[in-house]
């Protein structure tokens, strides 16, 4: 299995995105944290991640005759890097956008469900924009990106501090100009909600 095939799935996107914002967990409490994951579906996902070395056992304790793991992300196998990417096909971009894409709604729709979801206060936000850029300043520009959240994914739970959820997707639109986009059409902040 690749490590996308293995990342892009929807319940192991869900563990990780889980883990990546907790820290440490037990498989029982990323059970809490998604009861919608049948048990069984729970620990298969979480020993397929834990083998191919994405999670990794940060203690042990036995419960009752057995052993309690404690779990933890490896940042650096929990992505797609640049050589998987460019190995795929337009059928496992597509494939896996799906999922991607599927985790975003997932997540939204959770969200609205909660009695206390009250999207304006909470500032949830969906925008799209559109930028020109050479290849060498949009480079620059998914650095800056990446940084950003990066440095804001250090920060730790507590102090009044909400998790929120950072999905981005970059895509470019090579037939802007030529459906009839004058330059400059949509800036860089064309929201399409908020």
């Amino acid at each position: 299995m690749t490590t996308a095939d293995l990342l892009l799935h929807p319940v192991r996107l869900r563990i990780l995105q889980t883990l990546i914002g907790a820290g440490e967990l037990t498989t029982a409490q990323l059970r809490e944290r998604i009861p919608d994951v049948p048990p069984a579906t729970m620990y298969r996902h979480v020993a397929a991640l834990a083998q191919a070395g994405i999670l990794e056992v940060a203690g042990e304790r036995p419960v009752r005759g057995t052993v309690e793991r404690t779990y933890r992300v490896r940042q650096e196998k929990a992505l797609v890097d640049e050589d998987a990417r460019a190995a795929m096909t337009p059928d496992d971009h597509r494939r896996a956008f799906a999922v991607f894409a599927g985790a975003v709604i997932g997540d939204f729709d959770r969200y609205l469900s909660r009695d206390d979801a009250d999207p304006p206060r909470e500032g949830v936000l969906y925008r799209q924009g559109a930028v020109y850029a050479t290849e060498e300043e949009f480079a620059e520009l998914v650095d800056e990106l990446e940084a950003v959240v990066a440095r804001r994914a250090r920060t730790e739970p507590g102090d009044g501090r909400v998790r929120h959820i950072i999905s981005l997707v970059l895509v470019p639109d090579k037939g802007g100009e030529a459906a009839g986009e004058a330059p400059g059409g949509t800036g860089g902040g064309a929201a399409s909600g908020g």
